[in-house]
């Protein structure tokens, strides 16, 4: 046990705190009489004699160590200070808030499928949440070896066995593979209860998961496109009517101005074709026509069809004896 003051501290506290810090631990030195212990808000503060837990204290406040804190200790609750001599433990702060992460695949995932022999290259992004559950778990495993433990320590043992992951609950689904998004809810609860396997036997617990997007490769993206807008036309004719008016009208009919001349003029065709059906499926069904022009609502003609003779409204032709 160390004579000089620099040895011995009269505060016991988190001094390196950082947002992303799971746990700190405050120790190899001594805690002498009169020192004070300070608990944060969102902090649990657990004393350590070798290794083994004596206590967890989890109210925020500034404690008074020899009365307040050792009487509740498991094995050092009689311990007395002595004028010069002091407690040797440690004290483990605790992050118990819930952490969010951003994940993201470290690269392609080559996902089977029988039409690309190397398979379907996807990258997947997300977050996913934890915290910690299990304070002896956590020492054993971890807090006994480290003295401290980061966000980024954690994010680092997901990604390592993400890709993996997620190419297992992709594939275990059997779902399209070009429309992953609308199965990402089922994936995405597979692979929170594999990672939480992964990470309860270190003392923390995954409490939510997510897949924000899954992303193809540009040309399997624009394939993908193409068909969903072929789909929302139906009829692939149509579509393909549409897709040459369009190249029409933005000028992108290449090939010379006889390529633009031709397809202008089928397009003509199509629509006068189009026109004249219309117009005889409308058109009134009053039977043919009355020869020279004649009509068929008994009108006698002012001048004969056969001579050209004025009739003056007679029935016969009075030139030639044509019946009008």
């Amino acid at each position: 046990m160390g004579l000089f003051s620099k040895e011995l501290s009269n505060v016991v506290e988190w001094e390196e705190f950082r947002d992303d810090m799971i746990f700190w631990k405050w120790s190899n030195r001594e805690i002498k009489k009169g020192s004070k212990l300070i608990i944060r808000p969102g902090q649990d503060a657990i004393f350590l004699n070798n290794g083994r837990i004596e206590g967890i204290f989890k109210e925020d406040g500034d404690y008074d160590i020899e009365s307040q804190i050792i009487p509740f200790l498991s094995t050092l609750k009689g311990f007395k200070f002595g004028f010069n001599s002091g407690m040797r433990a440690e004290v483990l702060f605790v992050n118990t808030k819930e952490f969010q992460v951003r994940w993201g695949t470290r690269g392609p995932i080559n996902l089977p499928h029988p039409q690309m022999p190397g398979g379907l290259p996807v990258r997947a992004n997300g977050t996913f949440t934890f915290k910690i559950n299990d304070y002896v778990t956590l020492i054993d495993k971890i807090a006994g070896v480290k003295n401290s433990y980061t966000v980024e320590d954690v994010r680092e043992r997901i990604t390592a066995v993400l890709d993996q992951l997620l190419m297992k609950w992709i594939v275990q689904e059997g779902k399209d593979m070009f429309n992953l998004m609308a199965n990402s809810y089922e994936i995405s609860k597979g692979i929170k209860t594999d990672l939480d396997m992964e990470l309860i036997s270190s003392g923390l617990t995954i409490t939510a998961f997510t897949i924000g997007s899954i992303n193809y490769p540009e040309s399997v993206q624009k394939m993908i496109d193409k068909v969903a807008s072929q789909g929302m036309v139906g009829d692939v004719n149509r579509y393909q009517q549409i897709s040459m008016t369009d190249g029409i009208a933005n000028g992108n009919v290449r090939g010379g101005g006889m390529a633009s001349d031709m397809a202008g003029m089928m397009m003509g065709m199509q629509m006068a074709n189009q026109m004249m059906n219309q117009m005889n499926n409308t058109a009134p069904n009053n039977g043919p026509a009355q020869a020279n022009g004649a009509s068929n609502t008994g009108a006698k003609p002012n001048f004969c069809p056969n001579c050209g003779t004025k009739t003056d409204g007679a029935n016969f032709c009075p030139n030639c004896g044509q019946k009008l």
